[in-house]
């Protein structure tokens, strides 16, 4: 079982959040790029672009946080949190 937790923040505070799971037996990237593929859809959300910094942070944590840099349009909080909680 896969499961990513996705966050939206704003001032320090948790305003949304959903989790993802994934039992599929695709690749541990694609499963990454679903799960943000579908919080993203349950957000309303654009998808967020990968920067260096962003991958380097994900890679060392499993977790990576997207600011207003990460995203084309004007987003309305400060920054869209992923964190991997469980792999199998």
């Amino acid at each position: 079982m896969f499961r990513m937790w996705g966050k939206v923040f704003q001032d320090n505070h948790l305003i949304k959040d959903a989790v993802i799971c994934n039992d599929s037996s695709d690749t541990r990237t694609h499963k990454v790029f679903q799960a943000i593929d579908e919080i993203c859809y349950q957000f309303d959300l654009g998808k967020p672009i990968w920067l260096d910094a962003t991958i380097a942070e994900f890679k060392r944590h499993d977790k990576a946080r997207f600011y207003q840099d990460n995203f084309i349009e004007s987003i309305d909080f400060d920054y869209l949190e992923i964190h991997v909680i469980e792999e199998d």
